[in-house]
C-alpha cells in the first residue's frame, strides 16, 4: 500500500479543497467522508468509493474496523499522523477519510410508502441543522427529506458529521420550492406548514394521512410561496418568552406527534 508523508502532497491538498469548498464538490463530484461509521453508512447506502486514506496509527482505536474489509485494497492509501491532521476537519477522528462519489438527488428517485410522510425543509442554510433534522428522519423513518432552495450543500462535511451519516441512509431530494410543491399534489400528499400565526396547533391535527411537514428558517420562517400553497398551516404552543425553537427541534416535534399518530 502506497504512504504518503508529505501535507504538500497534490492528492492531500485536493482533500482539502474539497471538504473546504462548495464549487470543488460540485466540479469533481466527490466529497469526503471522515470517520469510519460514516463511511460504513454510506457504503451499506450503494455510496461508491473512489478513494480512501487511512491513518493505521490512529485506525486502530477505530470502533469500526470491518469498514476496511469493504474497501478495495487498491482504492487506499496509508498516511502519516500529520498528514491525516491536515486532511481531518473534526476532532476525535478515528483515523479513515474517504472520497466519495456524490449520487443524484432527484424527485424521481425517492421511493414513498403506501401512506408516506415526507419532511421538506425550505431555504435550509445550517449544516448543523441540516444534519440533526436527517438524524430525526431516520429515527423516526420518514419517507423522505426534500431540500428546497438550499443555502447550504448536502455533502457539507458538517452536515455529514452532524447527521452521523444519516444524509446517506434518509432518501433526500434537492430542488426548487416549486417543483416539491407540484411533487407533492401530484402524489397526493397533504402539506402543512409550520406558522408561528396558525390557529391549529399541531397535536390537534391528523397527520395519519399522507402528508408533509414544511419548515422555514429560524429568522424569517416561510415564504410567501409555501404559507399560500400549503393545505393547512400549524404551530407549535410557545408557554414561555421566546416565539420560537429551533428548526431542528421543531422539525422533531412535529414528526414524533405524526408517528405517534401513525401507532409508530
Amino acid at each position: 500500500m502506497e504512504k504518503i508523508l508529505s501535507i504538500n502532497n497534490e492528492r492531500i491538498k485536493n482533500v482539502v479543497k474539497l471538504a473546504e469548498k462548495s464549487r470543488e464538490r460540485k466540479a469533481q463530484k466527490l466529497f469526503v467522508v471522515e470517520g469510519a461509521r460514516e463511511l460504513g453508512i454510506a457504503l451499506a447506502s450503494g455510496y461508491a468509493i473512489d478513494s480512501v486514506f487511512v491513518c493505521f496509527d490512529i485506525f486502530q482505536k477505530s470502533e469500526y474496523p470491518d469498514v476496511l474489509e469493504s474497501i478495495d485494497p487498491a482504492k487506499a492509501t496509508e498516511v502519516s499522523v500529520q498528514v491525516f491532521q491536515k486532511m481531518a476537519y473534526r476532532e476525535g477522528s478515528d483515523g479513515i477519510i474517504a472520497l466519495v462519489k456524490q449520487q443524484g438527488h432527484g424527485l424521481e428517485d425517492l421511493k414513498l410508502s403506501a401512506n408516506p410522510f415526507v419532511i421538506v425543509l425550505e431555504a435550509v442554510e445550517k449544516p448543523g441543522n441540516l444534519g440533526a433534522i436527517l438524524r430525526t428522519a431516520d429515527a423516526a423513518q420518514a419517507d423522505a427529506i426534500i431540500i428546497c432552495d438550499p443555502l447550504t450543500d448536502v455533502y457539507n462535511p458538517n452536515v455529514i458529521r452532524s447527521s452521523v451519516g444519516c444524509i446517506f441512509s434518509v432518501p433526500t431530494a434537492v430542488c426548487s420550492s416549486q417543483e416539491a410543491l407540484e411533487w407533492l399534489k401530484k402524489k397526493g400528499i397533504r402539506t402543512f406548514a409550520a406558522e408561528l400565526n396558525s390557529a391549529d396547533f399541531y397535536q390537534d391535527t391528523n397527520f395519519s394521512v399522507p402528508s408533509a411537514i414544511v419548515m422555514g428558517t429560524e429568522a424569517d420562517g416561510l415564504s410567501d410561496f409555501w404559507l399560500k400553497g400549503a393545505d393547512a398551516h400549524v404551530k407549535i404552543p410557545m408557554r414561555g418568552k421566546i416565539d420560537s425553537l429551533n428548526v431542528s427541534v421543531s422539525t422533531a416535534v412535529l414528526t414524533f406527534e405524526a408517528m405517534r399518530q401513525r401507532g409508530f
